[in-house]
């Protein structure tokens, strides 16, 4: 690594720890259903088209927004509506229309299976001011497979072509790489730029829920540094906005395959409301990360007197992160990639990217 990044790197090594204290939120997700249309091999959340958990009721999720509302910046503070599949709440645009009317932009996350060009602009017509769409292969085989549902890939294309005919609207398009689509994604690219996509976000699978043991979602230490120098390489073409996501630590592509260095914002700017009431960070962070719920705490109290452990995370500095040169950068990787139960860290970016000095 030259000495020029390992300065910038420092110096937002001082930045996160200032950002920690002052934990101000500016993302809210709300996990308002498990419910899903789609069966994908990956899911972390095990979601069903009939979950067992039932959807949060609108109205309790309100009660968060007016708690928090004389404390944050509203205009400022997103929103963001994921799942499940949020779709298959056919009160969505009331949840729109109420969110807008407490002047919080808001967004959502979808598989888009669900979203037909009216149902886009009835979203729209309540204020929906971002939206993130999964596309996960060239042609149907590939994602549909992923999906799990025939015709998904087709649906998912129309939606992003009608989205980026939409004036205004912030959007991306996220795509998981794994071994069945990781030789396409020069064309991928090419496909997407075709219809107008101006922002492509990609990641790995991470190794949770139904992915743990699947083994064609996980990519060998070659394929990770394939991955890294394409997103690097499309950058520098500059046709299309290309970023890797915020998880992991990267070494010398740190800057290099996304704007800014790695920061995990769990409970530092993130904060989250899942689907039974539970207080989080991001809707990856369960088990031992949740800090209260809903149901018998105030949001703003937790959000300010918990999440010790996502502001100090010195405790990560175990195992293979002990030792670890660029812990001081690092950190202990994104907490979504650790054993929730022992702590140690289940997969490490930096630790891939060192095959490519043996390659």
């Amino acid at each position: 690594m030259n000495l020029k990044k390992k300065i910038i790197l420092t110096l937002f090594k001082q930045h996160k720890r200032n950002q920690s204290k002052l934990h101000e939120l500016t993302y809210l997700f709300w996990e308002c259903t498990l419910r899903c249309n789609l069966n994908c091999i990956h899911c972390g959340s095990d979601c069903s088209k009939e979950a067992l958990t039932p959807d949060m009721p609108l109205s309790d999720f309100l009660n968060v927004l007016d708690n928090i509302a004389p404390h944050v910046n509203k205009h400022k503070t997103m929103v963001v509506i994921t799942g499940g599949e949020p779709l298959m709440r056919m009160d969505l645009e009331k949840c729109g229309e109420e969110i807008q009317k407490r002047e919080f932009p808001w967004g959502m996350v979808t598989n888009a299976f669900a979203l037909t060009p009216q149902r886009l602009q009835n979203l729209l017509n309540v204020g929906l001011r971002s939206i993130t769409v999964s596309f996960d292969g060239l042609n149907p085989e590939t994602h549909d497979w992923f999906r799990g549902k025939k015709g998904s890939w087709q649906k998912a294309l129309n939606a992003i072509s009608n989205i980026t005919q939409t004036p205004d609207l912030v959007y991306d398009v996220v795509t998981c790489v794994n071994k069945k689509n990781i030789n396409d994604l020069e064309a991928i690219r090419d496909l997407l730029v075709s219809i107008g996509v101006k922002r492509w976000r990609l990641f790995i699978i991470f190794p949770k829920g139904r992915a743990k043991e699947n083994p064609l979602l996980q990519l060998t230490n070659n394929e990770f540094v394939r991955l890294m120098d394409f997103i690097k390489q499309t950058r520098k073409e500059n046709v299309i906005h290309t970023s890797f996501g915020c998880e992991g630590y990267l070494g010398d592509y740190e800057l290099e395959v996304r704007d800014t260095p790695f920061f995990c914002q769990a409970g530092i700017h993130i904060g989250s409301v899942l689907v039974d009431g539970s207080i989080s960070a991001c809707p990856s962070l369960r088990g031992d990360y949740i800090q209260g719920n809903i149901y018998q705490d105030d949001f703003w109290s937790i959000w300010n007197k918990r999440y010790k452990n996502m502001r100090n995370r010195t405790w990560t500095r175990t195992g293979k992160c002990a030792e670890c040169k660029e812990y001081r950068y690092c950190e202990g990787n994104g907490l979504h990639l650790r054993d929730e139960k022992t702590t140690e860290v289940l997969c490490c970016h930096f630790e891939k990217l060192q095959h490519k000095n043996y390659i």
